[in-house]
């Protein structure tokens, strides 16, 4: 086992269960989609690394805590478009938390606070939304225009010291402009001289 530093994303889909008992097949069907299309390459285009899914969250690595707001920003924004239509009783929507910490790496999987603190600001999130960690917040301040609200310290599960929280809301996400959101490290220096 070795440890390392890393920005963890984690998320889930908002009432999953609910879903599934109102159309199983066309959720999954659904999820399977928004997971091919845009989930999965997002995650890739801005080099993380998919360590593990369950039936309706995941958990990703990345290097750089810009590349993976980045990539939760840009996830949350498109969902707006491909739930465009479809009732909201059967949306899919996605909550995100986002952490950068020590983690222990164990052949392909990843524990510690740093984890355990993503999975605890991803069900502090609100729908659609992206909540990072004050840490998180550090590192990409100067580096992306985005104005997260400041929601103080939370007192978390199972971690002993309170978490500085803050948030992008749904709404807050969908008036980011395009160019703010980097795809690559490249656009990141352009996208830290874009204001809104």
């Amino acid at each position: 086992m070795q440890r390392r530093l890393a920005a963890i994303l984690a998320a889930d889909v908002v009432g999953y269960s609910r879903l599934m008992g109102v159309d199983e097949m066309g959720t999954l069907k659904s999820l399977k989609s928004h997971r091919r299309e845009l989930v999965d390459c997002g995650i890739s285009e801005h080099r993380g690394r998919i360590v593990k899914t369950t039936g309706d969250g995941m958990l990703v690595e990345f290097a750089s805590v810009v590349d993976a707001v980045a990539c939760a920003v840009k996830i949350q924004r498109s969902m707006v478009g491909r739930n465009a239509g479809i009732a909201v009783e059967r949306q899919i929507v996605f909550r995100i938390g986002i952490n950068v910490g020590d983690i222990i790496i164990d052949g392909d999987d990843i524990f510690g606070d740093g984890v355990n603190i993503a999975a605890r600001l991803e069900t502090l999130c609100e729908p659609g939304g992206v909540c990072i960690s004050r840490a998180a917040k550090d590192q990409i301040r100067d580096k992306l225009s985005m104005a997260f609200a400041d929601l103080g310290e939370q007192a978390v599960k199972n971690i002993s010291r309170a978490v500085g929280v803050f948030g992008l809301t749904a709404k807050d996400i969908e008036a980011i402009p395009e160019a703010a959101i980097p795809s690559s490290a490249e656009d990141t220096v352009a996208a830290s001289t874009v204001r809104y």
